[in-house]
């Protein structure tokens, strides 16, 4: 097997090993590769499959033709930050997010979670930190270890507390509710937190397909399966990234739980939208 071929993305192949004693209709292999976009992906890593970390990001971003633009980025002082944003889009944002942050601090690059349909891009693992959001919860295991060494290391971090992206709520496009992972972990390796807002959102058909899936009470994530084309759909486009003051740790005090610190820092990313 030669560089191309390890880095071949394949459906099948991944269906096959997410799920080994489910045997899956060819005509909805078909159609997954369609909405994948497999043999458009398959093209780009022939061609830049050779790159890691933040020059494939830079590549992918070039391959999107995507223009990207920061306020307040340029006045955050040097030190080592959480930097927490809202997550509409599900691939785009983060990958922005991180490079453009990468910019601001070159000499530490940055750390990010992602979903394993992203981490399964050999590409972007020098840069992420693999969480499972489909199949197999094996991966869990080291989890904590692996955000232990991202959060003390010098390495800007940036998380996405809601987990997911967007979705309608109430005819609302609606940022999900927060976790709290990213202030205990702060607190711990005291790092201060910069909320982030991205301005952006998918099509009408990924959020009536995810209300769906939750009235028919179906658990799995079904609409994660969407998001590559989600991406293509935002080809040619331009985003605006806003960048909060950093918050210090030491405000997360024991006057609210942490995961009340976390809701305030959501609605303080939130505010970013409306102050500019």
């Amino acid at each position: 097997m030669n560089q191309s071929d390890a880095l071949t993305i394949n459906v099948r192949e991944i269906l096959r090993s997410k799920a080994p004693n489910t045997k899956v209709p060819g005509f909805l292999v078909k159609y997954l590769e369609k909405i994948v976009h497999q043999d458009e992906l398959n093209q780009f890593l022939k061609e830049k499959g050779h790159l890691y970390g933040i020059d494939f990001v830079e590549e992918s971003m070039r391959f999107l033709a995507l223009t990207i633009h920061t306020e307040g980025l340029d006045q955050i002082p040097e030190g080592r930050y959480t930097f927490a944003g809202t997550h509409p889009l599900g691939g785009i944002d983060g990958l922005s997010t991180g490079f453009a942050i990468h910019n601001r601090f070159p000499e530490q690059s940055v750390k990010f979670l992602s979903n394993d349909l992203l981490s399964s891009l050999n590409n972007l693992m020098p840069l992420f930190i693999p969480v499972n959001k489909v199949g197999s919860q094996s991966q869990q295991r080291s989890l904590p270890e692996r955000l232990n060494e991202a959060y003390q290391s010098e390495r800007q971090m940036v998380i996405f507390p809601a987990g997911i992206c967007s979705r309608r709520v109430k005819g609302k496009i609606t940022e999900m509710r927060w976790t709290k992972s990213f202030i205990t972990k702060s607190i711990e390796t005291q790092r201060d937190v910069v909320p982030v807002y991205f301005k952006g959102r998918n099509s009408n058909f990924f959020y009536n397909f995810a209300n769906l899936r939750t009235f028919l009470g179906i658990k799995t994530n079904f609409e994660m399966l969407y998001l590559a084309d989600e991406m293509f759909k935002q080809r040619g486009s331009t985003f605006h990234i806003i960048f909060g003051k950093p918050i210090p740790y030491t405000t997360f005090n024991s006057s609210r739980t942490n995961q009340q610190w976390a809701n305030w820092v959501r609605e303080q990313s939130l505010l970013l939208a409306k102050k500019h």
